[in-house]
């Protein structure tokens, strides 16, 4: 039998070959006595899996019939789940487990390429953390699973629609809209949302039809997938262009005058909007593949400033515990104090056209006050291919340390952070990470400073480094 593993947001195969409907079912059964056990273990205190299991889905090929037969064999299990009736984001299951108190389960390979599907753990409003994903798969094939003939299915968008609206005062968007704005759903499961949240005739949605092959591209947020958002933006002379993944719970930003606009950017400008305008105040967490601008904000402020392993849930940990006010990471998700602790696609593109209209200003002008106060930022990723995955990230991080110059490009190194990967901060600023993919044989490079050119010669030079004994190309 094939091996179930988590990775850092669920557990993920290429349809017919690794996400199959037998190795789904096996899932399930894994996390139906997962939780059989938790309750039997914490049964005189309150399990913190203790309200129902709800099964969503996104617009994959087949997720619909993958969450069914999810939802079949935990009934079968009597955890009386309830599958969703509709297709909506990832973010909708997250809030229901922290409004309802159960699990949820999402079928959703999010951003990855079509051929993928997987499923996704959702407790208390966030992202299961290792010690449940662990758990669920130490139970995997200790029981043949089962199947039940009958589920619940109901519709969640209204609850979904009204938590939305709740954050953020969709009216005064409405009523302040004087220009177009485009909202590209990337084919994914967030496809018609806007609409209900910002009922206006200067909404534009693109790519919002159902695709199971995303318009022959990956739905991710990034500027090489997001051609066709730029050109609306263009063609409609539009305020601001806003961008979900394939599940929703990711965003991207083009400016009015269609230019794309990198997380590096987009942070620090959530965060100075946040902290200036909604007055919150606390601790600002980001994950180590993220820039400069939110530290230099957060000094500049007062505020205490964290870095963290890439992955969301480390982040959505410290804002869940209350440690943290504002989260971001590098792949474009973020949240903030006052709702779940889960990134949110639909909510951030919200929050961009409150900021547009409540201030009266452009994407490209919020972010020239930016730069204005905090510095430039040319930021830039490459993903290489490497011979074989890196087992021990741990050890090849030391030997690489071991090789380091004093200086990089003429700039003396500043601090060695070495948290996921090795991330290499220089005099003034600029950084180099090198992270090595724990799964997949990839070699991930991210780097930022104040020009392109030099953010170029960086990458440059940590392809020079991991090529060599790596076997990069």
């Amino acid at each position: 039998m094939d091996p179930i593993k988590f990775g850092t947001d669920g557990w993920r195969g290429v349809i017919a070959r690794d996400f199959t409907f037998q190795n789904v079912r096996r899932v399930a059964q894994a996390v139906a006595d997962y939780v059989k056990d938790e309750q039997t273990k914490n049964a005189r205190k309150k399990s913190p899996i203790s309200g129902p299991m709800i099964v969503g889905y996104d617009k994959r090929f087949q997720s619909e019939a993958f969450a069914r037969e999810i939802a079949k064999v935990l009934e079968a299990n009597q955890l009386k789940p309830t599958l969703m009736a509709e297709s909506l984001p990832t973010p909708a299951v997250s809030y229901l487990t922290r409004k309802m108190g159960g699990m949820g389960l999402m079928v959703t390979a999010s951003h990855n390429p079509p051929p993928y599907n997987g499923v996704k753990i959702k407790i208390d409003g966030r992202a299961a953390l290792d010690n449940v994903t662990t758990g669920v798969e130490s139970w995997v094939d200790r029981t043949s699973p089962t199947r039940a003939t009958e589920i619940e299915i109901k519709s969640f968008r209204g609850i979904y629609i009204q938590y939305l609206k709740g954050r953020v005062d969709t009216g005064r968007i409405q009523s302040k809209l004087k220009r177009p704005f485009v909202v590209d759903y990337m084919h994914g499961a967030a496809s018609g949302l806007m609409a209900d949240l910002v009922d206006s005739k200067h909404l534009v949605e693109i790519r919002s039809k159902h695709d199971p092959l995303f318009g022959g591209v990956h739905p991710e947020p990034i500027e090489q997938y997001l051609g066709a958002l730029c050109e609306a933006v263009k063609k409609n002379k539009a305020l601001i262009g806003l961008a979900l993944d394939g599940d929703a719970d990711r965003f991207g930003l083009v400016d009015e005058n269609g230019k794309y606009l990198t997380p590096c950017q987009v942070f620090p400008m959530l965060c100075l909007y946040l902290i200036e305008h909604k007055k919150l105040k606390g601790k600002i967490v980001q994950s180590v593949s993220l820039g400069y601008l939110a530290e230099r904000i957060a000094q500049e402020k007062g505020l205490p400033f964290e870095q963290l392993p890439v992955g969301f849930k480390h982040v959505a940990e410290r804002l869940a515990a209350g440690d943290a006010v504002i989260a971001g990471e590098e792949s474009g998700g973020y949240a903030w104090k006052g709702g779940i602790a889960e990134r949110d696609g639909l909510l951030t593109a919200l929050v961009f056209l409150e900021m547009c209209t409540s201030l009266g200003k452009t994407p490209s002008q919020l972010w020239r006050e930016i730069e204005t106060r905090y510095g430039a930022s040319h930021y830039k990723r490459i993903d290489y291919r490497i011979h074989r995955p890196v087992a021990e990230k741990t050890v090849w991080t030391a030997k690489l340390v071991k090789k380091l110059p004093k200086k990089i490009l003429n700039a003396p190194i500043k601090e060695l952070i070495s948290i996921d990967g090795l991330k290499i901060v220089l005099e003034g600023g600029a950084w180099l990470l090198m992270r090595p993919s724990g799964t997949e044989p990839l070699m991930r490079v991210y780097a930022e400073s104040a020009t392109a050119e030099f953010t170029l010669a960086l990458l440059e030079l940590a392809k020079k480094w991991v090529a060599p004994s790596l076997g990069a190309h």
